[in-house]
């Protein structure tokens, strides 16, 4: 039996939905989601963003260990 191919949406497709998500929030899930990995506290911070036409992007991430005096 051959899979059915679906149609691509092209709408879809173009309309990059990433743009419309701040990079503050991007920073700060990326942030969450290693810390809870490693167990310690971690800070992002996205830098050269570049949006592609087909609902992508590219960034450097750069992802280091917070430090607070108090730890």
């Amino acid at each position: 039996m051959a899979d059915k191919e679906r149609p691509v949406d092209v709408d879809k497709l173009l309309k990059n939905k990433l743009k419309t998500v701040s990079i503050s929030d991007l920073e700060n899930g990326i942030s969450k989601v290693v810390s809870e990995l490693i167990g310690e506290d971690y800070k992002c911070t996205l830098n050269d963003i570049k949006y592609s036409m087909f609902s992508g992007a590219d960034f450097h991430v750069k992802v280091e260990l917070s430090y607070t005096p108090e730890d």
